[in-house]
């Protein structure tokens, strides 16, 4: 029997660059984010405000190059960001993370010139907002099983796009969505029609929410990260340019799959950043509380809490780390990265609903109680095990790829 070679243990540094955007990140989170995350959360409404002062920053388009409105950094100082906002409030590090990982990079990486100067420049500069929409509402985790469909008109010069997509977030918002659809010859049997599988490939196309034929459906009443935005979007007989292609024809699934490895570790790292911030405001909450006469931290119930929350934490930055490693020697060939990234995105996803789920339980009633913060870490880390690919859908990839199964 051969084995394989073992992955060699590896790190990162910060660079002197990485310490003044994390301290600068930071200071924005706490001063500007996290004194209004509760009142978005309890209203539901988009904080566009907010959301334009990270665009000015430079934060919602951090990895792209500066040529199209971007910072230039990398995927750790992306990482850093999402950790530090999602510390603040869950639902800002949502909209930042769909505009880094899921728009910009499917344009920057499979786009051509002209289109990464139209679509990246005013999203990555915080101008615009951008969407990611693969979902249907018959069409989950089974991304293949999609009922929308553009078809190409008699001239060649457009495609009409008809269907309609859930869960998107940023939608209501959106000025700019990377859509995923069937291209196929023969029409659905209805513009909205979700019924009866179509033959055909899965192309992605760049969508301006301004044109005629796109509209908003219903936004979701969603239990966590409720200040972004997520609604359906419907196409009815949408017209799109041939030039708003992306990638080529058929090459959607491609560009959906590659572009949700990076926004996995995005997610990753929101989740680790909700952990910590459960986690600080258990530490602080068991060395300030006494119960017997005694803080509740010096019993070993609570230390135990303490060292497991802890633990759990550093391991998922290191998998958080050991996936932006693979990611960059993976751009650098031209290779994937997709278990590295899944890895991560598992570990720190179910990190994040044990530590907000233990910190709860130090704080004891006052944990449930909306007068702390706890109860929303512990509604926001719930979506982290859900979107951009379920825990279930985390395990089907990675054992699929230990076992050498397609």
């Amino acid at each position: 029997m051969v084995l394989k070679e073992m992955t060699r243990p590896l790190s990162l540094a910060l660079t002197e660059e990485h310490e003044m955007l994390l301290a600068a990140v930071r200071d924005f989170a706490q001063r500007e984010i996290a004194p209004v995350a509760a009142e978005y959360d309890e209203s539901g409404e988009f904080p566009i405000d907010t959301v334009r002062k990270m665009g000015e920053m430079g934060l919602m388009g951090i990895e792209m190059p500066e040529e199209y409105g971007g910072a230039g950094m990398d995927t750790l100082a992306h990482v850093l960001t999402m950790i530090e906002i999602a510390k603040a409030d869950a639902s800002h590090s949502t909209i930042l993370s769909v505009n880094n990982s899921l728009y910009c990079n499917g344009i920057l990486w499979f786009g051509s010139e002209a289109q990464k100067r139209e679509w990246i420049t005013p999203v990555a500069s915080g101008e615009e907002i951008g969407a990611y929409s693969l979902t249907e509402p018959m069409s989950g985790s089974d991304a293949g099983n999609m009922a929308s469909r553009a078809v190409l008109n008699e001239a060649g010069s457009h495609y009409i796009i008809n269907g309609r997509k859930s869960w998107v977030t940023s939608a209501p918002f959106a000025d700019r969505i990377v859509l995923f659809t069937m291209t196929a010859d023969n029409p659905p049997r209805s513009p909205h029609s979700n019924g009866g599988k179509q033959k055909g490939k899965i192309t992605a196309f760049l969508i301006d929410t301004r044109e005629p034929g796109f509209s908003r459906g219903k936004t979701e009443p969603k239990l966590g990260i409720r200040a972004s935005a997520t609604s359906e979007i419907i196409f009815d007989n949408y017209a799109c340019p041939v030039e708003n292609v992306l990638g080529g024809v058929g090459q959607g699934f491609k560009i959906a799959m590659t572009v949700l490895d990076a926004g996995r570790i995005g997610i990753a790292a929101q989740a680790l950043g909700i952990a910590e911030a459960a986690y600080e405001a258990a530490l602080i909450y068991a060395r300030e509380r006494e119960a017997f006469g005694a803080p509740i931290g010096s019993y070993q119930m609570i230390q135990q809490k303490i060292a497991d929350m802890k633990t759990r934490i550093e391991a998922g930055r290191a998998l958080i780390y050991q996936a932006i490693i693979a990611k960059e020697r993976a751009l650098a060939k031209g290779t994937r990265y997709t278990s590295e990234a899944s890895m991560a995105k598992l570990f720190c996803s179910e990190t994040a609903a044990f530590v907000t789920d233990e910190a709860l339980q130090i704080h004891g009633g006052m944990g449930y109680s909306k007068e702390l913060p706890l109860e929303r870490y512990y509604r926001d880390a719930r979506i982290t095990r859900i979107y951009e690919g379920t825990s279930e859908i985390q395990r089907m990839v990675i054992a699929r790829k230990e076992l050498g199964l397609r």
